[in-house]
């Protein structure tokens, strides 16, 4: 006969079954919260292992290893070690027998806990664009009283609007808030720097706001401004920060013809392939930059390109050919953005989209008018496909430069879609109080609306609020 091994003597195991459950428990506890959040190779079935074995659990993105070695780092190895021999004992195994109770050994190095913030913070997740506007009982930031920047066709206070609903919403993004701008850090943050805002009437009025906002701080001192006040800087001494703006409608070459109430004595001149110096000669200087364009190509205009006459939008009594708003909007976005795309200076830039009007019965010339009190819920806008395209074609001109620059755009030219925000808000545009109060005479008298600027406070300072939040990711 075989030399048999002697029996192992039969020990009382003091806490063993207490302590295989509660090893059990956390194992089961840590697979499932591991499940929840990890990838699907956790879905793996495990493979059985002969009792008292290690069992091996495979973390993520790794295959279950097998046999000996040393095990990978974000394994999770769980040893059970009984107090009885699986096999031939050999030295080792004789002196684990002498412990009074069974080992049990959990290696991890990863911990069973929830995922750290970095990965699934709901600020990471956030979309600003879209959401809902929500009841604001704290109101605005500012008021007429306390900032002189506001200029008259957005100053509704000042010239009589009798409502004042409108200054108590605040724009909150689903499943998320956006923190009120804090003029301090940003000016802290901004020391020595240049931003410009460059574009049409609805920049003027976004910068009138950010004004507003920085000036609760520093109050700025006007450094520049052109004949027709359209161009205009300011700098804030204790801060060396620069705020310009730049008067470009289009954003390429104009001949505009027009007064300040939009009354035209002659066919707008576009040249579609030649950028507005206006801003392009100062780029160099600037470090930060918000630039759009907009309503403007809406109106009767003549297109040029190799310095020659293609067509004509809307035109009268001219031999021209009918060429669309459309084409004109998206070559000039197509010349801006590759413009951007391809100098050697490279600020940080915000494309700020569509800003859509709210006139109703009419439009700016025929008797349009915008006396809604409240926010628009999701969904009550309406079909605005007029807006929508124009979106449409800022997003796909947008994304395409995005795509083509690659690895030379580290995040530094920015979607600033604030169109779903404007979109809501029929309530605070000036209406006819964009003139001082308008119906001093009686409501019978004939008065002009606007319904394509903001009033002041009003809705466009939740625009410098997003800016904030999308600076932090600079």
């Amino acid at each position: 006969m075989g030399t048999e091994w002697p029996a192992a003597p039969q020990r009382k195991v003091v806490g063993g079954g207490v302590a295989l459950k509660l090893l059990l428990f956390v194992l089961l506890a840590c697979l499932a919260l591991r499940l929840l959040v990890g990838p699907a190779a956790y879905l793996l079935p495990l493979t059985a292992a002969p009792e008292g074995a290690a069992l091996v659990v495979a973390g993520p993105g790794r295959e279950r290893t097998g046999g000996g070695g040393t095990p990978p780092t974000d394994d999770i190895i769980v040893a059970v070690t009984s107090s009885g021999p699986l096999t031939a004992p050999d030295k080792k195994q004789d002196a684990q027998e002498e412990t009074d109770d069974a080992v049990i050994t959990v290696t991890s190095s990863i911990p069973c806990t929830t995922p750290s913030p970095k990965e699934d913070s709901p600020k990471e997740r956030c979309d600003l664009f879209h959401g809902e506007w929500v009841p604001h009982t704290s109101g605005p930031a500012y008021t007429n009283a306390t900032c002189r920047f506001i200029e008259s066709p957005q100053n509704c206070m000042t010239n009589g609007r009798p409502d004042t609903g409108y200054l108590y919403w605040r724009w909150k993004p689903y499943g998320c808030d956006i923190p009120p701008f804090e003029g301090k850090k940003f000016l802290d943050g901004m020391r020595g720097k240049h931003w410009a805002l460059i574009g049409d009437s609805i920049l003027r009025n976004h910068v009138q706001s950010l004004l507003c906002l920085l000036s609760k701080v520093e109050d700025p001192t006007e450094v520049y401004h052109d004949k027709a006040f359209r161009s205009r800087r300011w700098h804030f001494p204790s801060h060396n920060f620069t705020v310009s703006l730049i008067w470009a409608p289009f954003l390429i070459k104009a001949e505009i013809f027009e007064d300040e109430n939009g009354v035209s004595t002659s066919e707008l001149q576009l040249h579609l392939d030649i950028l507005d110096t206006n801003w392009t000669r100062q780029w160099e200087s600037f470090d930060y930059v918000v630039i759009s364009t907009g309503q403007w190509f809406f109106k009767t205009a003549v297109y040029w390109e190799n310095e020659t006459v293609i067509g004509c939008h809307s035109c009268q009594n001219k031999n021209l050919t009918e060429i669309t708003y459309e084409y004109s909007f998206r070559k000039s976005l197509r010349e801006a953005f590759q413009f951007i795309a391809s100098t050697a200076h490279k600020p940080v830039v915000f494309y700020r989209t569509w800003a859509p009007s709210h006139f109703e019965n009419g439009e700016w010339f025929s008797g349009g008018t915008c006396n809604r009190k409240v926010p628009f819920k999701p969904g009550e806008a309406g079909d605005r496909e007029l807006d929508s395209k124009m979106w449409r074609i800022e997003k796909e001109e947008f994304d395409k430069v995005v795509e083509n620059e690659g690895p030379n755009n580290p995040g530094r030219l920015k979607l600033l879609d604030t169109f779903e925000l404007s979109l809501l808000r029929p309530d605070g545009h000036s209406g006819p109080y964009r003139t001082y109060h308008p119906y001093e005479k009686g409501r019978t008298a004939k008065v002009q609306n606007d319904c394509l600027h903001w009033c002041l406070p009003g809705p466009i300072d939740a625009w410098n609020d997003m800016i904030m939040q999308m600076l932090a990711k600079v």
